[in-house]
This record gives structure tokens, C-alpha cells and sequence, in this order.
């Protein structure tokens, strides 16, 4: 026989196990709250960006095929960006104590929406470290490019610059508390269901016609004897000890 559950029985667990619920919810909210806020280090981000345009000429008229040169161009200036030829000297320029994977780790890479300007991103827990990085990273490739390609089509269009009140871009504290608390609802919720598939005790007659599958005829009601009424059997022995004492 299938069993099934109704909406009101739904709602009874709920309402059955909200403190538990509400508790669970609470502590991973907090929890995410108090790491993000005191534990993770924040991460600061800086961008530059670079135009890869025509080289200099004495017409200066637009090539369409130079254009599309360019842009063609654009995902092997992407790679080359990120190489060790130029991020070791960054490192070297900046004296930075990491090597040339850990600060590739750190910058991102990408054309603005397919068009001719490439966008350098750097994060680092210092603000002002990201900002120039982000800057001697663009120096170098518009220095090295020409070596490595034999081009001289890149111009720095808008450098890196360090604003007074930065916000780091990661943690987002109110995010993660979010996510935390669809998280521990849904843990709360999902422990109460299973407590209760768990409980296999017997406390309605509901539970009783469940478990034998047979109809409930009738039921005992739980007799209370108030502290005033006294028992028969204690009315006799007390009757008998006071004919004792009289005898």
C-alpha cells in the first residue's frame, strides 16, 4: 500500500521541528558571516587596458585587413601576456617574492566585448601591489611585443590607477551569508524529514491505524485522581485503624 503525505502533515513536521530548523539556519549564517569577515583574506582588483591598433603611418588611412589583423592578432598577444618571457620581468622589475605561475595566477586576460582593446586584470591582496602590477605588466608586453613579433601596434589606452577608498572584490560577506542560509534551511529542513521518517514511535491513534492497517473502535481516556478524592482501598484501612484505636 503507498503511503502518502498531505500538505498539513508537511506543514506538522515544519512546525514540529522549527527550533531545530531555525537553529541550523542560524549557525551557518553566522558561521559564513564570521569567516568572511575575520578569516579570508580580502582580494583587491585592478585593471588596465591596451589597444591594439594600426601602426603609425604617413596616410592614416584605415586598413579593414589590418583591422582584422589585429584582431586575429589578439589571442596570441593574450597567451604571449601571460607567458613567463614577460611575467619574470615583472617579477624582476617589481621584486616580487613569487614565481612566474603564482603571479599567472593572479592576472586575467581579455578582449573588451571582440574589439581591439585588450583588458589586463590583476588581483592581490594590497591594493596598490594590483595597480602596479597591472601597469608594469602592460609596460612590458608593449616593450617586449615588438621584440617577440616584430609588431609595434600596442599602445597603452588606460593605465591602473589606485582609487582612495578601494573595495575588495572578493569575499562578498553578503553573498556567502546568503548562500549559507538557503544552505542551512535547507539542511534543517531535510534533518527534520529525516528525523521524522526515523521516529517510529506510537503516539496518536492515527499512528496506530497506520502501523496495523486496521480501524481504531474505541480508546481508553487517561484517568486523573484529583489530590482531594482518596482512593476506596485507602477509605477502608483508614475506617479499620480508627475501629482499632476505639477498641
Amino acid at each position: 500500500m503507498e503511503e502518502t503525505i498531505s500538505l498539513k502533515e508537511v506543514f506538522a513536521v515544519l512546525r514540529k521541528r522549527l527550533s531545530m530548523i531555525l537553529l541550523i539556519t542560524i549557525i551557518a549564517t553566522a558561521t559564513s558571516g564570521i569567516i568572511s569577515f575575520f578569516f579570508i583574506t580580502p582580494i583587491y582588483q585592478s585593471s588596465t587596458q591596451l589597444l591594439v591598433n594600426q601602426s603609425k603611418s604617413e596616410n592614416q588611412i584605415i586598413d579593414p585587413n589590418q583591422i582584422k589583423s589585429n584582431l586575429e592578432l589578439i589571442n596570441t598577444y593574450n597567451v604571449i601576456m601571460k607567458s613567463p618571457a614577460i611575467l619574470e620581468k615583472v617579477i624582476d622589475e617589481l621584486d616580487l617574492n613569487k614565481t612566474a605561475s603564482q603571479l599567472n595566477s593572479q592576472i586575467s586576460v581579455s578582449a573588451v566585448n571582440n574589439s581591439q582593446v585588450i583588458s589586463v586584470t590583476v588581483e592581490d591582496p594590497d591594493s596598490a601591489k594590483a595597480a602596479k602590477i597591472a601597469n608594469t605588466v602592460a609596460a612590458v608586453f608593449q616593450k617586449e611585443i615588438a621584440t617577440i613579433m616584430n609588431v609595434d601596434n600596442v599602445s597603452i589606452l588606460s593605465p591602473a590607477e589606485l582609487v582612495s577608498n578601494p573595495s575588495p572584490v572578493k569575499p562578498n560577506p553578503v553573498l556567502n551569508m546568503a548562500i549559507a542560509f538557503v544552505v542551512g534551511l535547507m539542511i534543517g529542513v531535510g534533518l527534520a524529514f529525516l528525523l521524522e521518517y526515523l521516529d517510529n514511535t506510537v503516539k496518536t491513534e492515527q499512528d496506530l491505524e497506520k502501523l496495523l492497517g486496521l480501524p481504531v473502535l474505541g480508546a481508553v481516556g487517561e484517568i486523573n485522581v484529583g489530590e482531594g478524592a482518596s482512593a476506596p482501598g485507602r477509605s477502608r484501612k483508614q475506617k479499620l485503624g480508627s475501629e482499632s484505636l476505639e477498641s
